[in-house]
């Protein structure tokens, strides 16, 4: 049995307008676009949001030196700890070492 260009024509057109209003949920709330006018503004900051300031190059500068500085006195603390003596500054340093470093990763990632 061939069918006729027709009528699989007929059957696409009846198949698609079927499911045309099937794309939103029963029940699902509907935004009132007439309430909200929507204006398109290509490259325009997004508003309520600030942009967010540049690290300064300086800063990044004085953390890093410090993280090494800090990261040179653990090595040091460690050459103790593989003696049995844990120096009582260790854990604070490794501790200063952790937030200073995601400080300066959340201030490069900006």
């Amino acid at each position: 049995m061939r069918l006729s260009p027709a009528y699989l024509l007929a059957a696409l057109v009846l198949f698609l307008t079927s499911t045309l209003g099937q794309s939103v949920p029963p029940g699902a709330p509907m935004p009132h676009t007439s309430d909200v006018p929507v204006v398109w503004a290509p490259n325009a900051p997004i508003q309520g949001v600030s942009p967010r300031p540049r690290a300064d190059p300086i800063e990044l500068q004085r953390e890093a030196g410090e993280v090494l500085e800090l990261s040179k006195s653990i090595q040091l603390d460690f050459d103790s700890v593989s003696q049995g003596l844990l120096p009582k500054d260790t854990i604070e340093n490794l501790k200063k070492i952790e937030k200073l470093s995601k400080r300066l990763r959340s201030q490069l990632e900006r």
